[in-house]
């Protein structure tokens, strides 16, 4: 019986951090957009088309030995 004087509050106090946690992470768009990373992972070759190419004269730069 003497536990229970530890183990509820403690239970309480975690249960509170859990949850502001929660809300923390919801305020701060953790949530926003959750499709995005899931077609990215999905898709992942389409991005890779998709980035701009370097132009030719960065790429033709003459090399020194």
């Amino acid at each position: 019986m003497d536990s229970l004087y530890f183990l509820i509050p403690l239970a309480l106090i975690l249960t509170g951090l859990a949850i502001k946690c929660l809300f923390w992470a919801v305020n701060s768009g953790q949530y926003d957009d959750l499709d995005t990373e899931a077609h990215r992972i999905l898709f992942d070759e389409d991005l890779i088309k998709t980035k701009p190419e370097k132009s030719a004269s960065a790429t033709s730069k003459p090399h020194s030995k």
